[in-house]
């Protein structure tokens, strides 16, 4: 056999193979982009190993909600491999579970306890569901009555807040509340334990609906009519806007509108309801995976790097769970959001494994919080690829 015979032959098992990649990238256009996530995602929860405390927990002791989204990156892993760092983490998170139900160490009780429930149904594992039953009543314990009346009749009522000393209901809260609510519902619904209580979900869809600038379901006054959503009622962390006329309106944002969407979503709302389609168009119109949309102004654009790592995260959650693959944008163009977000986040991962938001609000120059944030989205895409 001659030299060039044998090339060739040698040649040809690497034609099929790269013939076989090509097909195989036209049936699934993520497939590329899938195996950058995977490797991004292997090395932000390495990232993320090494900064564990030798006591189980991640950052500070009195914030569980630190070790909560760790544990529940690491679950989340497409590589996920059964660790001894990971089970010493659940050890000691199922430690701080307080008498009152509540996972927490000094305040914040709603976050914390939302992060922790999250993060234990993550494992699967039944010998945490008295745990997560016991923390599911200490969330729907959180909602707000105010007058003890059963009714919606004061604009915080039905929302959950931080608890503690502070007196009135957010959406940031009451979203992370819900998504806890709902992940953990099967758990609840088996009467293994009894019957369970259950949160009101007619006050929360009216807190919802009154955190939100939709004038025909929203009553109350200074809010704008194009959909989006505020921090609570009468109050934006977007700040206002000037109309032609003097007067000033709530701003919407990303982050916390598409809390509201997931929100709605899994308050049960239909997606023909006129708040979930209001706040979807909104969100076509205001599309960005450069900054959190509605934060910037004029004077300082860059205010839209705010609480941007908190974006993604929400912003992935609620439009997987939406079922939207490519989200409908202004001019009858469609957005591949998942390929953006993750391009976006690829680029961004320092040579550590890390991720850090250069703007430090809401704790996002903490590279263990906004790490847990940028795996969390990714493991959120790559799990959502349609088939």
């Amino acid at each position: 056999m001659n030299t060039h015979t044998m090339l060739k032959r040698l040649a040809m098992p690497m034609v099929i193979s790269c013939l076989s990649l090509n097909a195989q990238a036209q049936d699934n256009p993520y497939l590329s982009i899938k195996l950058e996530m995977k490797r991004a995602i292997e090395r932000g929860n390495a990232y993320l190993k090494t900064q564990q405390d030798k006591e189980g927990y991640w950052r500070e002791p009195k914030y569980p909600a630190y070790t909560a989204l760790a544990l529940t990156a690491a679950m989340r892993s497409p590589s996920h491999e059964k660790a001894e760092y990971i089970d010493k983490g659940y050890a000691w998170l199922a430690k701080q579970q307080k008498d009152d139900g509540g996972i927490y160490g000094k305040g914040l009780g709603t976050y914390n306890t939302s992060t922790a429930i999250v993060a234990l149904v993550s494992t699967g594992d039944k010998t945490y569901h008295p745990a997560i039953l016991k923390a599911r009543r200490f969330l729907i314990n959180q909602q707000a009555d105010w007058d003890t009346k059963g009714q919606a009749d004061n604009k915080y009522d039905g929302g959950i807040g931080y608890g503690g000393s502070y007196n009135h209901s957010d959406m940031s809260n009451t979203y992370l509340a819900i998504e806890a609510l709902r992940l953990s519902r099967s758990i609840a619904q088996d009467n293994a334990e009894g019957k369970q209580p259950e949160l009101n979900w007619d006050a929360a869809i009216q807190f919802i609906s009154r955190t939100q600038n939709l004038k025909a379901t929203n009553d109350q006054l200074g809010i704008s009519d194009d959909g989006s959503f505020n921090y609570f009622p009468g109050d934006s962390k977007a700040g206002h806007n000037t109309n032609p006329d003097g007067t000033k309106t709530l701003r919407g944002y990303g982050s916390m509108s598409y809390a509201g969407l997931l929100s709605m979503i899994y308050a049960d709302l239909d997606a023909s309801d006129p708040r979930v389609v209001a706040v979807k168009k909104w969100a076509g119109n205001n599309y960005s995976v450069k900054e959190n949309p509605g934060m910037a102004t004029k004077e300082d654009p860059t205010l839209g790097q705010q609480g941007l790592y908190y974006y993604y995260h929400a912003m992935a959650k609620a439009l997987a769970a939406a079922n939207i693959d490519k989200l409908p944008l202004q001019g009858g163009k469609k957005a591949d959001w998942r390929k953006d977000i993750a391009s976006e986040l690829l680029t961004a991962q320092r040579e550590d494994g890390s991720w850090l938001n250069k703007n430090s609000r809401w704790w996002e120059s903490d590279p263990v919080l906004v790490t847990a944030y940028a795996v969390l989205t990714l493991e959120q895409i790559y799990h959502s690829i349609p088939e």
